[in-house]
């Protein structure tokens, strides 16, 4: 059986994760650290752009990994326009859009823009590599009903870790025998941002966006009393971006303790700290409220719900969490994040034809 070669680019805010495969085999690991005032240096992401490829061609060579050998080049999708879930060509027109950031500026733009560099770079070699990208936050697959939100001049966006939610729900199928597509769970992406989200035969048919609704997490605020946010912008007392960053990087847990770090609030709670425990419990009950609704979008038929992502490795998140939902049914826990290995199994299943390439200007939507 042949045998692929993959290599994985995963930029996030402070680092970029690099894995090389061959086949489902992760041959090499790398997550590769940028010094905050390095990063402070480039008014935005797309000009990290260089710097960014520096650190990456550097393992590149460190490994001897020789870029004409490689299958596909295969990088995390980026804040593009709603799109549905599946693996993407990186063409020119979605080059553009990235370079631009027509949704938003993330790191996670660079990634369609790297391998798409890496690509050309294996074409000038003699090579024939695959630029991709797959399953990006902006995965929009809503049921028409989700989209209003009780204001015609707003409508509800999707935006989610559609990676490793898909990623889980693959998962989980194939260690149950079930089919993928005619299976239905309640996927719960506990990160620093909280994605609850019922999944029908693989596609997240409602969600709440992480920035703008949903239970408080670790930095962002979750959904907020309305009038009450409204006074808030009119105030006075901040600007309109520091309201954005107000509820998206200074919201939750670290609003009300200082912390970012979750293991240090549980340390809090065991040293005996009652402020503490009503925040970090206040979250759960936040998190199952959402689990709760989402359920019932599918009328309370599925197969059971999962709960993934960093913060799911916390087992006192975990079985507090349990003590609230487990009477909604079977509860599967994934602790962590597979993104890497997600993403070298979407390149995987487009090489061995199991699933078709996505064009993106025949997919998006405005």
């Amino acid at each position: 059986m042949y045998m692929y070669k993959i290599l994985v680019v995963n930029p996030g805010s402070t680092s970029t994760k690099i894995s090389y495969f061959i086949d489902e085999k992760e041959v090499v690991f790398e997550t590769l650290y940028h010094k905050t005032e390095d990063l402070l240096a480039f008014p935005n992401s797309f000009s990290q752009m260089d710097y960014r490829l520096n650190h990456i061609k550097a393992f590149i060579g460190k490994h001897n990994i020789k870029l004409e050998e490689v299958s596909a080049f295969v990088g995390r999708g980026g804040v593009l326009p709603p799109l549905p879930g599946g693996t993407y060509l990186v063409d020119k027109e979605m080059v553009e859009d990235l370079k631009h950031q027509v949704q938003a500026d993330h790191p996670s733009n660079l990634a369609g823009l790297i391998v798409a560099i890496l690509a050309q770079e294996s074409l000038s070699k003699g090579g024939s590599s695959l630029p991709l990208i797959t399953d990006p936050v902006s995965v929009d697959e809503f049921e028409p009903l989700a989209y209003l939100s009780g204001l015609p001049e707003i409508k509800r966006k999707c935006l989610s870790h559609a990676l490793n939610m898909k990623a889980v729900v693959r998962q989980l199928v194939k260690d149950l025998n079930l089919n993928y597509f005619n299976s239905t769970f309640i996927v719960v992406n506990l990160g620093s941002g909280i994605s609850i989200s019922p999944m029908v035969g693989g596609r997240i048919i409602d969600v709440n966006n992480a920035n703008e609704g949903g239970p408080f997490s670790i930095d962002r605020a979750g959904s907020l009393p309305t009038v009450s946010l409204i006074d808030l912008c009119f105030s006075g007392k901040y600007s309109r971006e520091e309201l954005i960053n107000m509820v998206t990087m200074k919201g939750g847990i670290f609003a009300y303790l200082g912390t970012k770090d979750l293991t240090m609030v549980e340390n809090k709670i065991s040293e005996g700290d009652d402020y503490a425990k009503l925040v970090f419990e206040a979250m759960v009950y936040q998190i199952a409220k959402e689990i709760g609704a989402m359920c019932t979008v599918v009328k309370g038929k599925y197969e059971g719900i999962i709960i993934t992502g960093g913060m799911s490795r916390s087992a006192l998140l975990v079985n507090s969490l349990k003590e609230r939902i487990s009477f909604l049914g079977k509860i599967f826990v994934y602790p962590g994040e597979e993104e890497m290995l997600a993403l070298a199994q979407s390149a995987l299943r487009v090489l061995r034809k199991e699933e078709e390439i996505k064009i993106y200007k025949d997919c998006k939507r405005e």
